[in-house]
């Protein structure tokens, strides 16, 4: 086995198909992102007051997944920080994942930790915490632009108060100025917001339009020259990544991912090119890979309420799903496993999350004078699901229930 694992190192060490794979990783910013021109001309607009000392108004970006609407804004950023530094003004910005930050102690312990202050990992009050957060901005004596990736999960997990106080932190700042990039996947997602939240986030919006097939066409191009071998790609490959990137709303992560898999498994094979078959593979890995590792990583409740999903779905074909189903069922599952069930409110905000992972599909409908109710309807395969929770070792006594329908 250690000859063999020599074998492998010593391969990836020497390899033939790749110069350098991290060009196509989906968090590289390249010195140029191609078809945004207009959305970086208009950010840059927004923002440039700012190396004159004024505060840039808020500014909400939207878009489908894979779009650029991090990668424009955070290469943007980069260019105004790296000016600002030329003619002696203090801009600092800060990057928070509101998808790994979804509660409002974590996204203010981020906050303090992009200026260089630590905080306690919990033990805080809110309000004791957001006090360190004003004293973290006013140190720096500037302006600070704080950019909220993916807010939408914040919201739907936390509420809207920490981005109330933090649309009105510049009355409580002397020193500071600080202004707000929200980003979002969710086309509606303003229309979840209190009105005064509204007007104070979307001062300016940007809407990212997704990439045509003759775009992504381009982006992988270009990528392609310093990411791989001059010749080991075949013609077929990089309009192929795009045609299906293109199918999937326009999505550039998409079709990065496509194409640097694709050269990964070309080079397991020991092949000197990479061909459309490749392609063919790392379609079906990827689509497969991620919905099992996403599942599998899941809360256990959240994990809960798909499992409701998926037996009610199974057991009322062509009948419509909703919350109130769904928390009946998930209650009967964690009796099963001796779990405390959760609130139905917070098993909505459970489906909602769902729903943003792409797991399943859910619609807000009126129910009249009975108030509102989610129709729900799952968006996996029956195959991936059972992949991804069969290892989880909580969930065992409920497996079979899987099994059987």
């Amino acid at each position: 086995m250690s000859d063999k694992l020599s074998l492998i190192f010593k391969k990836a060490l020497t390899s033939k198909i790749f110069k350098n794979r991290e060009i196509l990783r989906p968090d590289y910013i390249p010195d140029e992102l191609p078809h945004r021109d207009e959305q970086i001309t208009k950010l840059a607009e927004i923002l440039a007051p700012a190396l004159r000392g004024y505060r840039p108004s808020n500014v909400f970006i939207y878009g489908k997944p894979g779009t650029g609407k991090t990668a424009v804004t955070k290469y943007v950023l980069r260019r105004l920080v790296s000016e600002a530094i030329n003619i002696n003004s203090i801009v600092r910005d800060i990057y928070v994942n509101c998808r790994d930050r979804c509660t409002n102690y974590s996204v203010l312990e981020g906050i303090c930790l992009g200026l260089g202050k630590e905080v306690p990992f919990t033990g805080l009050s809110i309000p004791e915490l957001f006090r360190r957060t004003l004293l973290a901005l006013e140190s720096i004596e500037g302006l600070a632009i704080l950019i909220l990736d993916e807010v939408d999960s914040l919201i739907k997990k936390s509420g809207d108060d920490i981005l109330y106080q933090l649309t009105r932190t510049n009355t409580n700042l002397r020193k500071s100025k600080l202004s707000i990039i929200g980003i979002t996947n969710d086309l509606k997602f303003m229309e979840y917001l209190d009105s005064r939240i509204r007007s104070g986030l979307g001062e300016e919006e940007i809407l990212f339009p997704p990439y045509n097939a003759m775009e992504l066409e381009n982006i992988l191009s270009k990528r392609a020259l310093s990411a791989f071998y001059e010749g080991v790609l075949s013609s077929s490959v990089i309009p192929l990544c795009a045609a299906l990137a293109a199918r999937d709303y326009g999505d550039c992560r998409r079709a990065l991912d496509l194409l640097r898999i694709s050269g990964e498994i070309a080079e397991r094979e020991n092949s000197p090119i990479v061909e459309e078959k490749h392609v063919r593979m790392a379609q079906i890995e990827s689509e497969h890979d991620k919905v099992v590792e996403g599942i599998a990583t899941l809360p256990l409740h959240t994990k809960l309420v798909l499992i409701a999903i998926y037996l009610i779905e199974k057991s009322k074909k062509n009948v419509t799903i909703t919350t109130g189903e769904v928390y009946n069922v998930y209650k009967n599952l964690c009796k099963k496993i001796s779990f405390d069930f959760v609130t139905q409110r917070r098993v909505s905000d459970l489906i909602n999350e769902l729903d943003t992972l792409g797991l399943i599909n859910s619609k807000l409908i009126s129910m009249g004078r009975y108030g509102r109710t989610k129709i729900i309807k799952l968006a996996v395969e029956e195959r991936s699901l059972k992949e991804a929770l069969k290892d989880d070792v909580r969930l065992q006594s409920i497996i079979s229930q899987l099994t059987d329908l």
